[in-house]
Parts: C-alpha cells; structure tokens; sequence
C-alpha cells in the first residue's frame, strides 16, 4: 500500500496533538483552519485510520492517534538533529532564538553555552532576556521566549520543567576578607560583617526568607539591589559580602571575588530550564535547549556536591 502524506502533514497533525484545537494548530503552523483541516484529513486517508475524534467542543486523539504521537515525534526530531547536525546546513541557516533567563545564571553560566552555539551555528541570533524569575516565567508562557533558565515553574500546570542541578547558596566575598580563608561559613558569622541582599521583589530574597525563618533577626543590610550580578560588583568593589547561589559566582581564577559554602542551614534552589508544553521548539532552540543541558557537567562541578 502506497503512503500518500507528506512532511507538512506530519507537522499539521503534532500541532492538533499537542494543542488539542485545530483553530490553535492552525495559527501555530500559520496556515489556515480549513487547510490544516485537509491536512488532516489527507493524513488519515493514507493511514486507513481515525486519528482524531471530534466534537463541536473538543478534539481528543483516539487510542490509535496516541500511539502515532509519539511515532511521529520522534520521526519530527529525527530530521531536526539531522538537519541540525549537518554543518554545511547549519552554518548557512539564518534563525532566531529567544532565551529567558535569571540574571545570576545569564552573567556566567550563558556567555559560554552561547558562544560554543555561535561557533556551531553562525548566522542564527540569539536574544536573551535576563529578568527576575517571575519575568522569565511570564516571558516563556506567554510566547516571548523559546524557553527560560530558571528556579520557578516546576508547579506550573502549562509549563515543562527540566531539572538541570541543585545549587547551594554561598559566601561571596573578596579574597582579602577575613571569611575568604574559611572552610565554611554560617549564616551567623556572614551577618557579622557587612552585607548586600536583593530586594523583596526578588526570587532569591524571597527564597532566603523563607529558608532563613529560623535565625534570629537579621541586622539591616548595607545595600539592597534588584539583581544579584549588581550585588558582586558591590562585593567585588569591597563593600561588603553576600549570599548567592553558586551559578552566580565566577570561575576559580577570578582575581578578587571568592565563595565560601554557607552551613547552618544549607540552603539550596533547583535550577531548570523551563517550556511551553503548548508550543513545539523551533529546530534552531531545541538545539540550543540541548546545549545547555550539555552544560550541565561543568554547573555541577562548580554547583559541589549539592549538585544533582
């Protein structure tokens, strides 16, 4: 029996699948309803079978539409990574990607996962929009970024989660401060010496307060900023030390700023990489959503052993 269906009805057929509306797939593929409508239609000819069942009200696939899901997921991804992996084609495709991310990841962590993408794939830009956790949150839901790198959205309905490590909070001070040459530091000793925080808007603060319930009153900081990445410049000016997760931090060879762990308690946070379950990545960002999960293995020995 001769298979009469093409790529673009493969395409077509995901799009209802994962949206479950035909006006929805429609708008996502940019064609129109009654020509993604033969699409379908087109596609189940050459099948000989019901993919879909379809009311007035809702569109569900059937058991057999299920199972041909995955199968056409995965042939889909297939000829992205091909497509992807071949470098003459990759360093002629022209794209464009959107990542949202925290700053105290973006500052670090991103300038090398983007670089080792750029030197793959030359023409594709990339914009990368460093906000507070619930700004990357709200960018990657309502379609203004492909996906985000953040510590929120495990408990989003709409939103896929992909744990990248657990990272502890540390110590960041200068080199010549007396806590530099500790092995580890409580949370005591660090508010005996002056300190910046974030503001009450951020995440970070708002995750600290929450760990930190059971130390006595904190004295008042030194500075508040809005941004960790602005809060190791104070620290790196001398002004005083901080709290920060570890992704923060800069490399071991950095000439003034170290980290010391922070004990009693440990505090940690899960950083992930966060995406619409209701829109497919574009070939260009599922390859780049790949690259920073390969950077995982450098975070993680950096992160210690709090890492996952």
């Amino acid at each position: 029996m001769a298979i009469n269906f093409d790529l673009n009805d493969l395409q077509a057929f995901r799009a209802v699948a994962q949206l479950a509306s035909f006006r929805r797939a429609a708008e996502s593929i940019h064609i129109s309803q009654p020509a993604l409508s033969r699409r379908i239609d087109k596609l189940e000819d050459a099948l000989g079978i019901k993919l879909f069942e379809r009311s007035t009200r809702r569109v569900a696939l059937t058991n057999v539409g299920r199972a041909f899901a995955r199968d056409a997921e995965r042939i889909l991804d297939d000829l992205d990574n091909a497509l992807l992996g071949i470098r003459d084609v990759a360093s002629s495709s022209l794209g464009h990607v959107t990542i949202a991310c925290v700053p105290s990841a973006a500052y670090y962590f991103m300038p090398q996962v983007i670089s080792r993408y750029h030197q793959a794939f030359p023409r594709i830009r990339i914009s990368v929009l460093d906000a507070s956790a619930n700004e990357v949150l709200a960018s990657v839901a309502n379609g203004d970024a492909d996906f985000g790198l953040n510590f929120i959205g495990s408990q989003e309905p709409n939103i896929e989660f992909k744990l990248l490590l657990q990272e502890r909070y540390v110590a960041a001070c200068r080199r010549d401060h007396p806590l530099a040459g500790k092995k580890r530091v409580t949370w005591r000793e660090l508010y005996e010496y002056d300190y910046i925080t974030v503001g009450r808007a951020s995440g970070n603060r708002l995750l600290l307060d929450q760990a930190l319930t059971a130390l006595p009153k904190r004295p008042p900081s030194l500075c508040e900023t809005q941004h960790v990445t602005t809060m190791l410049g104070l620290v790196e000016a001398g002004l005083g030390v901080a709290a920060v997760p570890t992704m923060a931090m800069p490399g071991d060879d950095h000439p003034s700023l170290t980290s010391v762990p922070l004990v009693n308690p440990v505090v940690t946070r899960r950083m992930g990489m966060i995406r619409s379950k209701a829109r497919p990545l574009s070939p260009a960002a599922a390859q780049l959503y790949r690259y920073v999960a390969e950077m995982k293995v450098l975070s993680r020995r950096r992160a210690g052993s709090n890492a996952i």
